[in-house]
């Protein structure tokens, strides 16, 4: 796949050095072309008149191998032939795509929705093969409408961070990445992101495993995020992700270092239910997650650790610590507490941290797993990151 921190080929784009936000880096200059084409309503326009598929207010729709090179590249102007031939091969594809929305709150970040469809030969008919979905976003932080399901998506156990200096995560059907804060705002909000994902969300594929699918769809994000951020002209770009980690499958688990992490015993209690693990590959991402399960079936986590490292993330769980069942309190941080799902956080050095514990299943066996095993967790686990010790006292049952 060509770089794409490289100039997109039209004359005067030129990706600027540095990090999206510092101070080092340089403006993103365009040509009068490029701008042409990234203006919402010139690009419906040339579309349109190029391939007379103007579906709804806002909404484009194209073939992709009918465009001349001039053209808009799918999702926003962001996905070139060598991007889309590594998400689906020769295949002939479609794409439908909204307009770039202002966000209703005032901020600089703009709300869009790409759907890309790979078509394929199935017993002599062409048929549907393939869909992958972008949405720019911002997450809500604060009505928890965005800390349950765009978690269980976007923050799985088989996922990977993108690498330095790149706040996201990917795996072969899931990938996101947060836009600069210097760039979008965010403050006490969620974070502005780019997610991108394909198949049914909560299936565990073999194709989830897939380094090859998984690299492709964490360049996808990243471009696209490259892109959103040259409509907004804001300065420098991202790097092309590297070498992703390799993907972590079900593994025995080891009760004295739970997860990996030293010093987390599993109770005794407990060690025939969660009897397997898997665990994000590589370190350094935005967040951590394990799950355990009592065999090596996928799709049969019992139980989720969720870490997240980066504030302006874990701030998508900011009502769940004020609204989510009885108080906990601790050394340092603080706490709820209910059936399902156990949340703490705390401020370390590098900022606000918080650790979830959830139950996904094996509720009818009766075990208190949040209750039992924050304490634990949370101590271990502070620790390991270099803001421990901590202590976590939890309310009366």
């Amino acid at each position: 796949m060509a770089d794409i921190n490289q100039a997109d080929g039209r004359q005067g784009a030129q990706a600027a050095p540095g990090t999206p936000g510092s101070p080092g880096a340089a403006p993103v200059r365009r040509s009068l072309l490029g701008r042409f084409l990234r203006n919402r309503t010139a690009r419906t326009a040339t579309v349109a008149g190029l391939v007379g598929a103007l579906l709804g207010a806002g909404v484009v729709a194209w073939r992709t191998d009918t465009l001349p090179l001039v053209g808009p590249r799918p999702c926003w102007d962001s996905l070139d032939g060598s991007a889309m031939t590594d998400l689906f091969g020769d295949r002939r594809t479609e794409v439908a795509e909204e307009d770039l929305q202002p966000d209703p709150q005032g901020e600089r970040l703009a709300y869009g929705h790409c759907r890309i469809t790979g078509y394929g030969e199935v017993r002599g008919k062409e048929t549907a093969f393939q869909q992958v979905t972008v949405h720019v976003r911002r997450l809500d932080a604060l009505f928890g409408t965005d800390s349950r399901k765009w978690p269980a998506e976007f923050l799985a156990a088989n996922m990977a961070p993108l690498g330095e200096g790149l706040p996201g995560m990917a795996s072969g059907t899931r990938a996101w990445i947060a836009l600069p804060e210097s760039c979008t705002g965010g403050g006490d909000s969620g974070p502005a992101v780019v997610d991108a994902g394909k198949g049914q969300a909560g299936l565990d594929l073999d194709s989830a495993y897939d380094p090859a699918e998984r690299a492709a769809l964490a360049r996808a994000v990243v471009a696209v995020a490259n892109g959103v951020m040259r409509d907004f002209d804001c300065s420098g770009t991202y790097p092309a992700p590297g070498e992703l980690a390799d993907p972590v499958d079900w593994t025995d688990a080891d009760h004295r270092a739970f997860c990996g992490i030293p010093g987390f015993v599993l109770p005794a209690r407990h060690r025939s239910s969660l009897t397997t693990t898997r665990t994000v590959a590589g370190d350094g991402g935005p967040a951590r997650v394990c799950e355990g399960s009592p065999g090596r079936g996928r799709g049969r986590a019992y139980l989720r650790f969720t870490t997240v490292v980066d504030p302006l993330t874990a701030n998508i769980f900011t009502k769940d610590l004020f609204d989510g069942g009885p108080r906990v309190r601790g050394t340092k941080g603080r706490g709820t507490l209910n059936a399902t799902r156990a949340v703490y956080e705390l401020n370390c050095q590098s900022g606000r941290v918080v650790f979830m514990v959830e139950q996904l299943k094996g509720m009818e066996s009766g075990y208190p797993y949040t209750r039992d095993l924050l304490p634990a967790y949370v101590a271990a686990e502070a620790e390991r990151i270099g803001c421990g010790p901590e202590k976590v006292t939890l309310p009366k049952a």
